[in-house]
Formats: C-alpha cells, sequence, structure tokens
C-alpha cells in the first residue's frame, strides 16, 4: 500500500522572524521540498536584499520558485498560483512533502484560495494613474486608494504604485474593489487542504532582528548588489526594485539621502511592513501560532508538531 502523502504544510510569519532555519529543519525530518512564497525571491540577482537562501541552505533541501524570473519579466500572484501548483505536482509525484514558505500572504493566497478572474484591465487608465503618481506623488494615489478600498491599501504600502495602480484599476473600471472581487470568488472555490503554521517573537526581539539583519545585509555588500542591477541597464521604477529595501539603496545611489539616514529608514519601513504581515496573518484564521524561538529550541520534533496542528485543524 502506497503511503498516504504528508499533508501540504505552510510556514508563514513576518520578516526576521526566522523562519529559514525551521524550515530547513522541518523539511529534512519529513523528507520534504520547500516551495518559495516570497515576491521577491523569485527574481536573479535580488538575493541579499530579499534574504534569499544560499547556496549552502538550498544544498541541504530542495527549493522551487527561486531565481526563475529576471527583475524586468512580469510575474504576479496567478503566475506563482500556476507555478506553484506544478512545483507541487512534481513534488508528490517523487513521493516527497511540500512545505511553503514565505512572507506573501497574497500569493499564498492565490494558491489555497485562488484568484478572482476579474476583468479590470485598462491600458489608458494605467497610464492616466502613472501620470498621476508622477506628478502628485505615491502618497495621493495611496490615499485615493484608501478611499475605495481600505482592506487593499492597509496592505500596500504607499510605494507600492504598481500594485496601488492595479488595485485602482480595478476599481475605476469594474466599480467593484479588488477587496470585494477576490472575497466573493473566495466563496465559490474548494480551498486546497493546507495545514498553516505561523511563527512569531516578542515585538521588541522581532524589531531588533529586524535591524541587525538589515546591518547584515550592508556588511554583505546589498549597496553594490543595487548598483550591479543598476549597471546592468534594470529601470529603477521595475516592481521588484521598488520593494522593501532595494527602493531606499536606489534613492541613496541617487543622492537624495545619506547611508545613515537610508538604513534607518530601510530598518523602520521593515518594521512597519512585519507589523502589517502579522495583521494580515492574524486575520486569515485557521492558523497554528508558535513563538519561533521556543519552537528552535523545542525538543519536540516537527512531525509530531505538525500532525497536531493537522488534528485540530
Amino acid at each position: 500500500m502506497t503511503p498516504k502523502p504528508f499533508p501540504l504544510i505552510a510556514v508563514m510569519g513576518p520578516t526576521a522572524v526566522g523562519k529559514t532555519e525551521l524550515v530547513l529543519r522541518l523539511a529534512r525530518e519529513i523528507h520534504a521540498e520547500i516551495i518559495n512564497v516570497d515576491s521577491v525571491q523569485i527574481y536573479r540577482g535580488l538575493d541579499i536584499g530579499s534574504a534569499k537562501p544560499s547556496e549552502s541552505e538550498m544544498r541541504q533541501v530542495r527549493h522551487h520558485l527561486i531565481d526563475i524570473r529576471d527583475p524586468d519579466e512580469p510575474f504576479d500572484a496567478a503566475d506563482f498560483a500556476h507555478a506553484a501548483r506544478c512545483a507541487i505536482k512534481r513534488i508528490q509525484e517523487r513521493g516527497k512533502a511540500v512545505i511553503l514558505s514565505g512572507g506573501t500572504g497574497l500569493y499564498l493566497n492565490a494558491l489555497l484560495q485562488g484568484l478572482a478572474p476579474c476583468s479590470g484591465t485598462s491600458p489608458a487608465l494605467r497610464l492616466m494613474l502613472k501620470k498621476t503618481v508622477e506628478r502628485f506623488g505615491p502618497e495621493y494615489l495611496h490615499s485615493m486608494l484608501k478611499k475605495r478600498d481600505p482592506e487593499a491599501s492597509a496592505r500596500l504600502h504607499v510605494n507600492d504604485t504598481f500594485r496601488v495602480i492595479r488595485a485602482l484599476e480595478v476599481v475605476f473600471s469594474t466599480g467593484m474593489s479588488l477587496s470585494s472581487w477576490h472575497n466573493r470568488h473566495a466563496r465559490h472555490l474548494s480551498p486546497i487542504p493546507c495545514i498553516k503554521i505561523a511563527l512569531t517573537r516578542p515585538r521588541a526581539e522581532l524589531y531588533s532582528r529586524i535591524d541587525a539583519r538589515v546591518d547584515q545585509m550592508i556588511a554583505q555588500g546589498f549597496i553594490k548588489e543595487v548598483e550591479s542591477l543598476l549597471e546592468q541597464g534594470y529601470d529603477p521604477g521595475l516592481k521588484p526594485l521598488q520593494s522593501l529595501g532595494y527602493r531606499h539603496i536606489i534613492n541613496f545611489l541617487q543622492g537624495h539621502a545619506d547611508l545613515d539616514t537610508t538604513l534607518e529608514t530601510i530598518k523602520r519601513d521593515t518594521r512597519r511592513y512585519a507589523k502589517r504581515q502579522l495583521t494580515w496573518f492574524r486575520g486569515q484564521g485557521a492558523i497554528q501560532w508558535f513563538n519561533a524561538h521556543a519552537l528552535a529550541e523545542a525538543e519536540e520534533s516537527w512531525p509530531v508538531i505538525a500532525n497536531r496542528c493537522a488534528a485540530t485543524a
């Protein structure tokens, strides 16, 4: 008799909480492969700033959906869902378990719940919104979204103009917010069964780890990494180069801020991002929460923990 495959497991948590070490441990214990659920780690060349697993870590356990696009190649949540479903099928056909690991909640939901087939696409409207950003700034555009789709505005950073424009494009084209499309569509789908485990730490400890990580990224050559991307001719306005950390370093390289101010701003914005991640995950329900530090020190094996989660799901 063929043994029953281990259930699909998603390990979530805010940036710098300590997912990598624990996920590697889990993967080794249950003979799993890892699917990346981080929207920046999919891009080649964006390594240090996205805290991409090291070559040594990726040799320990097979990883998927890392370094699959160049920075100027389009990739969104729907693309991720399709690629992840294909990867899951291949992994399970090899008799391995699957772990989804990362902090991009929209990508995870796109895979497990599906995305609304909303057709609100208008190149002319998109161009107008881009010109609005150029004239009035990202804060003005974000305030427009806040009035029309508060849920999306709370999830999106003010400088994430690519996604803010997309959300407004849907509102103006269809008369319905992007959040409403997603929520309505989710009610008619059969979700993919998945054990959801979320990691957290005391707020002060998490913020201290974030600050230390930013300093470590600079020491590892984050600035040179961004310089290299720009020297290759990539437009600073590309979606991945406007992600957290990268847009700050670009701002520094363009002479708009000194290094000390840049680092403090990255740390502040990363702390704010982690807070938004925690808020978003807590609103998803059916998640088993663990203190990352306590779990790292626990003698109880991951399979026991995961099976307990499955029993109470």
